[in-house]
């Protein structure tokens, strides 16, 4: 599977929202570009199909921004890859694939199998916890 900057950026925009539940107000679009480094532009293009997945609301006005309007513990990062379109990057093997290409290409299919298995495993509200206490350790001179 080939994590794409659009996968990366989804999965940092959805532990954005994650980590800011708690709060009422939404979160802007600014406050996630900057925080993160993604091009607005980009972003917008990435949070479409994640409100239309039904994970993420859009509030307008001058204090809109997004939610998140799902549990985070049900959703994995595989399930945002897949929304985001990630398709596993297949090697096509030639009419008369050589035993070698043959031998390859099934590690390429092991690789797409076993990084499958490691997002299906990982769900936002896991990540968003070693965030957490990612943070809790770090101190400040």
């Amino acid at each position: 599977m080939v994590i794409s900057a659009r996968v990366h950026y989804a999965c940092l925009a959805m532990l954005e929202l994650t980590m800011r539940a708690d709060d009422s107000a939404p979160v802007a679009v600014r406050e996630i570009t900057d925080r993160h480094q993604i091009p607005g532009p980009f972003l917008a293009q990435i949070l479409r199909p994640l409100r239309v997945a039904g994970w993420v609301q859009s509030v307008r006005g001058s204090q809109g921004g997004y939610r998140l309007t799902v549990d985070p513990g049900q959703i994995t990062l595989l399930d945002i890859a897949e929304a985001m379109a990630c398709q596993a990057a297949h090697n096509h093997l030639t009419d008369n694939p050589t035993g070698s290409a043959t031998a390859l290409q099934q590690v390429w299919d092991d690789a797409d199998e076993a990084s499958r298995a490691v997002l299906s495993s990982m769900r936002l509200s896991d990540l968003a916890q070693r965030c957490r206490e990612g943070e809790a350790t770090m101190f400040y001179i």
